[in-house]
């Protein structure tokens, strides 16, 4: 019951703030993930991108010739995504729902996007990763972008809690057993819509499962 509330809360936050006309994180892809995608991936192989609000990121893994898979728990952001991808003349299979209602298909995808989501407590951290993980066939790659403690002074985005920010140690015991093919930790100027907008505090994360 106490995950059903959650969930319900979650939703009703998140389809508020994605009920503006404007896209809250924009409609291009996030800049690490645009980087990364050319080197370890190619036309025909299968993405996963998790809570990927109104689309941005499975849009653009789709106009690259992959076949992806999105969702999110923001009804309001799925539609939105579904009007990208239909202006982008792509087609995504999207769904509504959260990281626990949604159905882990184990050594299924050539990559899972995993680009800002820190909404995760601590406690769902761990069985959100050990997902990812298990969801990627062997030799598949997890990109992951996220926020780090030095975020809080910046304030441009993300959560305001540290919990649930990312550490080198919290990142590497989340990912340990996996091949670590790119890391860095970085500060820049990123322009996601108003949603992540200045300088930032940022980690981002390439890594392949054995």
């Amino acid at each position: 019951m106490k995950k059903s509330h959650f969930a319900d809360d979650a939703a009703q936050f998140w389809d508020k703030r994605f009920s503006q006309p404007e896209y809250v994180f924009g409609k291009e892809p996030n800049a690490f993930l645009k980087n990364q995608v050319p080197k370890y991936m190619k036309s025909g192989d299968s993405a996963l991108c998790v809570a990927d609000g109104e689309g941005r990121n499975s849009v653009w893994l789709a106009k690259q010739g992959m076949a992806v898979e999105a969702f999110d728990i923001s009804p309001v952001a799925i539609e939105k995504a579904k009007q990208l991808a239909k202006d982008k003349q792509v087609s995504v299979a999207l769904s509504v729902a959260s990281t626990h209602d949604w159905l882990w298909k184990p050594n299924h995808y050539d990559l899972v996007a995993a680009i800002f989501i820190q909404f995760a407590t601590p406690n769902m951290r761990v069985d959100l990763f050990a997902q990812i993980r298990d969801s990627l066939k062997s030799g598949g790659y997890l990109i992951l972008q996220g926020y780090t403690p030095k975020q809080l002074d910046y304030k441009t985005g993300g959560p305001p809690s540290i919990d649930h920010l990312y550490t080198t140690e919290l990142i590497q015991d989340l990912l340990k057993g996996m091949q670590i093919c790119d890391w860095q930790e970085y500060e820049a100027e990123i322009h996601e819509g108003d949603g992540h907008h200045g300088m930032s505090a940022l980690m981002g994360v390439v890594a392949r499962k054995l």
